[in-house]
């Protein structure tokens, strides 16, 4: 019988990168953390990393644009970046490839800029945007940025244009939360109301509720692509700025219009 050499696993020439294996270690627990949020206090706890070390990855990770700063101190959150890392962008190609052009070509008869946003970990992630192509946009840079779904234009339409099943999956992620969103999660009296005048207006308003941008005000529609609801588009405008009859007659219609020529044109992309 011949012999057998015994197997030898021959040890990588080169070290762990410690730093690396930390700097996942976070981006790991962020996304495991109620909402994708977190402190740099719990991610310690979780990673089991001394609090300084984690803040230095967090502010590491922040100029790399894959984390940003939460509304309280010393709060992160996971931004878009992080999934285009796991998925190529593939699965969004459409919003490349279909929602892009017809997005810009509609800045002429909008003249306000519009969002293109997607539902992520319980918060509207914008996918594309014409702030950068309408002159009479106040913004910039708005890719990648996470809206909330109770004050917004954005949240408010896909609350009201998703199924039960996905509304009672958004709530019940953003009820485990300790800050005002989680208050409003749990108010399900109040989230049902804004659904129901939503549903009947046939698009989404908020005027200025959003703290943050309490002097702007928008409107949204849901985008399907057949029976599918890829996501939400909106038109932004300082608040006053636009007739309710403008509002209603010329720019709602305009945008329904767009999103469905987007979610049929996206049929052959998803199919």
């Amino acid at each position: 019988m011949p012999q057998v050499k015994p197997l030898v696993i021959e040890e990588s020439q080169y070290k762990d990168v410690r730093s690396l294996a930390r700097g996942l270690d976070v981006l790991k627990a962020l996304n495991s953390a109620p909402g994708g949020m977190a402190t740099t206090t719990e991610l310690a706890a979780a990673c089991g990393t001394h609090r300084t070390t984690v803040k230095r990855l967090l502010e590491t990770l922040r100029a790399e644009g894959f984390v940003r700063r939460g509304e309280r101190e010393g709060q992160y959150y996971l931004t878009f970046e992080v999934r285009r890392l796991s998925e190529g962008f593939e699965d969004e190609a459409w919003v490349e490839q279909v929602a892009a052009p017809l997005m810009r070509a509609s800045v002429r008869e909008l003249l306000w800029p519009c969002d293109l946003g997607t539902m992520e970990s319980g918060f509207m992630v914008v996918r594309e945007s014409t702030h950068r192509f309408s002159a009479l946009s106040q913004h910039r840079a708005m890719i990648g940025e996470k809206m909330p779904v109770f004050v917004t234009a954005l949240g408010r339409a896909y609350l009201a244009a998703c199924s039960d099943e996905q509304r009672e999956a958004v709530l019940s992620m953003l009820a485990q939360r300790d800050d005002w969103i989680g208050a409003m999660a749990r108010d399900r009296p109040a989230v049902a109301e804004t659904v129901r005048e939503t549903q009947e207006r046939g698009y989404a308003y908020n005027d200025g509720e959003w703290i943050r941008e309490q002097h702007f005000a928008a409107v949204a529609v849901p985008l399907f692509s057949g029976e599918r609801l890829l996501g939400v588009l909106n038109m932004v405008f300082p608040k006053a700025a636009v007739a309710p009859a403008d509002l209603q007659k010329r720019f709602v219609p305009a945008l329904t219009t767009l999103a469905a020529a987007i979610g049929k044109s996206s049929r052959a992309w998803l199919d």
